[in-house]
């Protein structure tokens, strides 16, 4: 099988981030531990987010005289509550970069250390977000990318073939339609589709697939197109729309899990959770398969060649202020944590790391319960995936603005042309864009 691989906060913060930096790390050397070293590292929902303490056991193995301890933060104000650690002095030791709008924020704060000199394996995507001026403040452990979930069992159903790799936007929504209408006259309530709420279900393919896809451009003209077809699936039924599922809080897990939409599209993260939770009942027991996302045009389709999806690296970095008798070792964990070996380790639990072979790629799907077909394989392991969140410092507030678009688009209560209007005028205004 060919594979390719592409490597693709507001003014508060940083200035809490700016005052920490005044008691910042001395700037000498590292030097070696003269005996046992704990690193901690941040992390989120532990419990129900296992690549954490697997990294930090399967490092502890090959360095026994390093103990990697977890440092748990709330998800949902993951890197508000990093932010005051670090300020006040008692961050981690290894900060986990939960969401990559938000490195240059620490970065500009004076709190991540030069990583550059971190080896780093050939192959391995998502570096180029943790460089800010040619200088690498993390490194990525894992790269999901955006895919397309389909049941095979309600395209059974419908009447409906299978994603082949060749499908073009166009295609998609035909499809749509046709399940919709096929599930409807087997006596399914089914929808053809799920979009979830967020942002990224539009703009994220608009961003990576359109020529002029760049939201640091300041012109959001691009999305139009992607905005049409979307409302078009909503009003036509072939999906639920945005009011019905933000006033019942659907979820993407519920909504597919539970078999009321036969397609997807989401990120690879979700291979792993839909296993699980085929596997404790919270999700329905049917045949599943992965596709790579519906194209622009023909030119990035079929198995000959690389489709364009879009998604961001986690990766982790490493506290500038780290007591020095720990550098060495925090390096050597960031080396680790991008290392084949952790790859397969994150592999066989689901996670999609972001060094990508064909050993990895055996391992990924040798996990019970995941799709087994050529298909699902390519679209795991062959795409070009464009950052969603470009590294700089005006992403977060670009981003902010951009969302506000997206709701009043898809909620009806603007037109897409005004939406863009209103959104490139508040980036020149409130960002500094030209």
């Amino acid at each position: 099988m060919k594979r390719k691989f592409a490597a693709a906060a507001g003014i508060a913060v940083v200035a809490t981030l700016s005052l920490a930096a005044c008691s910042g790390g001395s700037g000498d050397e590292p030097t070696e531990s003269s005996g046992p070293v704990t690193l901690t590292l941040s992390g989120w929902s532990l419990q129900t987010t296992p690549e954490f303490q697997t990294l930090a056991d399967a490092f502890h193995e090959k360095h026994p005289d390093v103990t990697v301890e977890l440092k748990e933060y709330d998800p949902a104000n993951y890197n508000t509550l990093v932010t005051a650690d670090l300020a006040a002095g008692v961050g981690p030791d290894i900060i986990t970069q939960k969401e990559v709008k938000y490195v240059t924020t620490f970065q500009e704060g004076g709190q991540l250390m030069d990583v550059s000199d971190v080896k780093l394996p050939d192959g391995i995507s998502g570096t180029s977000s943790y460089e800010v001026d040619g200088t690498a403040y993390g490194v990525p452990y894992r790269q999901d990318s955006w895919v397309l979930f389909y049941n095979k069992d309600l395209f059974d159903k419908a009447g409906v073939d299978y994603p082949d790799g060749t499908w073009t936007w166009d295609d998609y929504d035909e499809a749509a339609a046709k399940l919709t209408d096929g599930l409807s006259a087997a006596g399914s309530a089914a929808k053809g589709t799920y979009q979830h709420r967020w942002q990224s279900t539009v703009q994220g393919f608009a961003n990576a697939q359109s020529k002029d896809g760049d939201i640091l451009s300041g012109d959001y003209g691009y999305l139009k197109p992607y905005y049409d077809r979307v409302l078009a699936l909503q009003n036509d039924g072939s999906q639920v729309d945005f009011n019905t599922s933000s006033a019942n809080q659907l979820t993407y897990q519920g909504e597919f899990g539970k078999q009321n939409a036969a397609m997807l599209p989401m990120g690879t993260w979700f291979v792993a959770t839909l296993i699980a939770q085929q596997a404790s009942g919270d999700a329905d027991t049917f045949n599943w398969g992965i596709a790579p996302i519906p194209q622009l045009d023909s030119k990035t389709t079929g198995l000959d060649n690389t489709p364009v999806t879009f998604g961001d690296p986690t990766g982790f970095s490493i506290n500038a202020n780290v007591d020095k008798a720990k550098v060495t070792a925090a390096k050597e964990f960031l080396e680790f944590a991008s290392s084949e070996d952790a790859a397969k380790a994150l592999a066989a639990i689901g996670i999609t790391p972001a060094l990508l072979n064909d050993s990895v790629v055996d391992t990924y799907f040798s996990v019970k319960g995941a799709p087994t077909d050529d298909l699902s394989k390519f679209a795991f392991s062959t795409h070009e995936t464009k950052p969603e969140n470009p590294t700089s410092s005006k992403t977060a507030a670009i981003q902010g603005i951009l969302g506000d678009l997206h709701t009043a688009v898809m909620s009806g209560s603007s037109s897409i042309d005004d939406a863009i209007k209103t959104a490139e005028d508040r980036v020149k205004n409130e960002v500094g864009l030209d």
